[in-house]
């Protein structure tokens, strides 16, 4: 468990979960969070549990706790494999690549910089081609079994492809790729490697290269949210935290539903979302129903899921406006268009729950509420609103828009 940080409603704790965590432990990490925190957890897009509202005197408490469950935690270089337990659609075992990851990082004791990630994509349907990344690996089918694909700095789009090696090569491919990085001092991104001494830094690690495709056919985007089949007719759920957040009793309350209709794990996924199972076929629903009843989303097409939204005040010391609130007024009395992220709601012009653009972004001014069309938190506004009046100025915005589009 990395170390706390300093927010607007005391310090917060981020858990890396390496895989599936027993619902009953869950169901302790919530509770902890709630004895020791204000009782708000998040799960954030790359799939990492918050705690909020430790204290200085609470904080080592809530890590002894976190300890007796013996949750298994990623406590290195973040690696982010397949979200889904035993994802039957997959091409390669990515979980079993990432355990044997983290036991060679740990032994190679690279300095490297915090933010330093690993990608291990299985191929399969729960893929994780939206999250940025220093090293990706990703599997790709060839005609005696799968290859898997290496590629440093960026997305499944943007990253640059350095070859394909075969699965018994990724560990020791991955670590020299981390040796790479890690030469260019303790603060070195693969970013900062690739801009300063190009793709040359990295070729040297993939020593036997296969041949492969330059670039790989697009795959629709990943959803993690609605019901996914398992093998043996098993099914998961996955359920979406509300702007990424959710009361440990409501969590905790769920959990309880999933282990009374037969759930063993819950997995924290990307964007957002838990991920809950196994069921039977006629218990998933009951646990989905419940979940909707929570106030959980359960459906791909929920407004809420297309609105990013930061604590923003009172929560976060830079704070400007209530970010939550606004974003759960957005979402019931505005019609977004478009596909994928519609809205950010950010309290500051930090931007930190969504860097990349929107169609608008809401921010924190000291004006009130600046409209940001087409830009990040850090861009300039072509409109300000007070919060009273802020869905009815976004309306007219996108109505414009829409005019002008036709």
């Amino acid at each position: 468990m990395r170390a706390p940080m300093q927010t607007g409603d005391g310090l917060l704790v981020r858990l890396l979960p390496a895989g599936p965590t027993k619902l009953k432990a869950f169901a302790g990490l919530c509770t902890a969070a709630l004895t020791h925190g204000n009782g708000a957890i998040e799960i954030s897009a790359r799939g990492s549990v918050q705690v909020r509202g430790l204290t200085p005197v609470s904080a080592p408490l809530f890590a002894a706790a976190v300890s007796a469950l013996r949750i298994d935690l990623n406590d290195g270089v973040p690696i982010i494999s397949d979200p889904l337990p035993e994802e039957p659609t997959s091409l390669f075992d990515s979980s079993a690549l990432a355990t044997e990851l983290r036991r060679a990082i740990a032994t190679a004791a690279l300095r490297l910089a915090p933010k330093v990630s690993v990608i291990a994509d299985g191929g399969g349907r729960l893929h994780l081609d939206a999250l940025n990344a220093d090293i990706r690996v990703r599997a790709v089918a060839a005609a005696n079994g799968p290859l898997l694909r290496m590629a440093i700095a960026g997305d499944d789009a943007t990253a640059s492809p350095l070859g394909t090696v075969a699965p018994e090569e990724a560990c020791a491919t991955v670590l020299r790729l981390l040796a790479a990085i890690a030469a260019h001092g303790p603060e070195a991104r693969a970013m900062d490697v690739l801009r300063g001494h190009g793709i040359e830094a990295f070729q040297d690690a993939i020593s036997t290269p296969h041949a492969f495709e330059p670039s790989l056919p697009r795959r629709l985007p990943a959803e993690m949210i609605g019901t996914h089949s398992l093998d043996d007719d098993l099914y998961a759920l996955g359920v979406g935290l509300t702007f990424g957040h959710a009361e440990a009793g409501t969590l905790r309350a769920l959990t309880d539903i999933a282990r009374a209709h037969g759930g063993l794990w819950a997995r924290p996924a990307p964007d957002r979302a838990l991920l809950l199972g196994p069921f039977q076929r006629p218990t998933v629903k009951t646990v989905r129903d419940e979940a909707q009843r929570l106030g959980f989303a359960v459906d791909p097409s929920d407004a809420r899921r297309r609105i990013v939204a930061c604590p923003g005040a009172p929560s976060c010391a830079s704070g400007l406006i209530a970010a939550r609130t606004m974003a759960a007024d957005i979402a019931k009395s505005v019609e977004l268009p478009g596909q994928g992220i519609a809205v950010h709601v950010s309290g500051c012009a930090k931007g930190c729950a969504h860097p990349a653009p929107a169609l608008l972004t809401i921010v924190g001014t000291a004006q009130g509420c600046g409209i940001v069309h087409e830009g990040t938190a850090r861009g300039t506004p072509l409109a300000y609103a007070a919060p009273a009046s802020l869905v009815e100025e976004i309306d007219r915005i996108i109505e414009m828009q829409e005019t002008v589009d036709a």
